[in-house]
């Protein structure tokens, strides 16, 4: 009696498998899940590109207003973290920006720069920390 019960209910779980594969359900649910981490990393590049126009036009309190923006919402993006450090030093924190270009200089995120933007990076801490010590 136990075994056959068992039984049904395995050749239920697999028809009910082979019909969600059938239709594709569990691909779309993947989709939907890639479209909306695409959406949020859209949204993050949107804030930082308005925060690279106001640190253009030396409005730096709105820019690290954008930059947090861009990073809450993709915070493995280095750049972000690079342009908060750059509002930062120009509103006269430099020891805040050093802290956001460690952020950016840390293993989740330097991942997404390339080797020059790392150097650049780099020579800017460096910088960052001679001004502060000096």
């Amino acid at each position: 009696m136990v075994t056959d019960v068992i039984l049904q209910v395995a050749i239920f779980v697999i028809l009910a498998l082979t019909f969600l594969f059938y239709q594709n359900i569990p691909q779309k649910l993947l989709a939907k899940l890639r479209l909306f981490r695409r959406r949020s990393q859209l949204q993050a590049k949107r804030h930082f590109v308005v925060a690279a126009r106001l640190l253009s036009a030396a409005d730096a309190r709105r820019a690290e207003a954008e930059a947090d923006r861009a990073i809450a919402l993709d915070p493995t993006d280095a750049a972000s973290h690079i342009l908060k450090a750059l509002a930062l030093e120009k509103q006269g924190f430099r020891t805040s920006a050093l802290a956001s270009l460690d952020t950016a200089l840390s293993p989740l995120a330097v991942k997404t720069l390339t080797d020059a933007e790392r150097k650049d990076a780099l020579l800017k801490r460096a910088a960052l920390a001679d001004g502060i010590r000096g």
